[in-house]
């Protein structure tokens, strides 16, 4: 299989004021996202707000992600990778729906730990066996912070021997760990991809030897965070040290009164699709309109 390199958009899931999906806005975002040049798209993801959303929804999403494009590489020749959301708790819904991204064309599925239930890391590694069978590149999502539970270096050792695992998005924000995974994992099996879930850790990682990211803050600029992570990834340093100096201020902010809340807002302030959210998930709070809108005047993206 291909080894992913460069920046993945994790798409926001435009909403209208109703709290329906709002379709035309997705697929104006994705049309914007390739046309920035973005190295691949994952919609589905937790920034798509897919707890929230129905397998119909779902489907819908998929579809238009991949007629989009599908539109794209026939107008220039570029294929774009498709990574779907496919994680549950569940193992059998996370085999259902890493089958359903594999029947709708997509190239990868990104598997998250299983949540809440706090398996042992014998069940996680169970989990990710089932979801290898199913025979699609499957991405493994660790992310203490939301999971409850930690993938360890020696640990993800054994899930990256399964058939059809493709390398892991690291949110643990241990750039300690994920440097681990580089030395014992990906640098022992070349096309095994390290990608960063946190856009500030994009450079640091890509100098350590990892593959660039999945990202929240291309949904209001890919071109930027492609240039960054590309850079970064074939060692022109100093072009992603400038771009990461200038994100940085912006990087934090996305995350101000979470996700994808922040980075919804900040889209809204230059006409980009977002919209609002839906229950639990509310509108960005008054106090931190302004620390959005000052860190994107300080990067010089309003």
């Amino acid at each position: 299989m291909a080894k992913l390199q460069g920046a993945f958009t994790a798409l926001v899931t435009p909403m209208n004021t109703d709290f329906s999906v709002d379709y035309e806005g997705y697929r104006k975002l994705v049309s914007y996202q390739l046309e920035a040049g973005i190295s691949g798209l994952l919609p589905l993801g937790t920034t798509g707000e897919t707890p929230t959303l129905d397998e119909s929804e779902e489907e819908i999403l998929i579809d238009i992600t991949i007629d989009e494009v599908k539109k794209y590489t026939a107008k220039t020749g570029r294929k774009v990778p498709v990574i779907v959301g496919a994680g549950s708790n569940n193992t059998r819904d996370a085999v259902r729906y890493t089958e359903r991204a594999k029947q709708k064309g997509a190239d990868y599925a990104l598997v998250v730990t299983p949540y809440y239930n706090k398996p042992s890391d014998e069940g996680i590694f169970r989990h990710f066996e089932e979801v290898s069978k199913v025979g699609i590149p499957v991405i493994v999502y660790n992310i203490a912070g939301r999971t409850g539970k930690n993938i360890c270096t020696s640990l993800l050792m054994r899930i990256a021997e399964l058939p059809n695992i493709a390398g892991v998005k690291e949110a643990s924000g241990d750039i300690n760990q994920m440097m681990e995974v580089i030395e014992k994992i990906a640098m022992k099996k070349k096309d095994f991809c390290v990608l960063s879930g946190d856009d500030g850790l994009t450079l640091p990682l890509a100098a350590a030897g990892g593959d660039g990211v999945i990202s929240v803050v291309s949904n209001l600029v890919p071109d930027l965070i492609t240039k960054l992570a590309v850079s970064a990834v074939e060692g022109d340093l100093k072009t992603a040290r400038e771009i990461h100096y200038r994100l940085q201020p912006f990087f934090k902010a996305a995350f101000v009164d979470g996700n994808p809340t922040s980075i919804k807002f900040a889209m809204n302030q230059k006409g980009i699709p977002a919209g609002t959210l839906r229950l639990p998930l509310v509108d960005i709070a008054e106090s931190a309109k302004p620390v959005v809108v000052a860190a994107m005047k300080q990067c010089g993206l309003l």
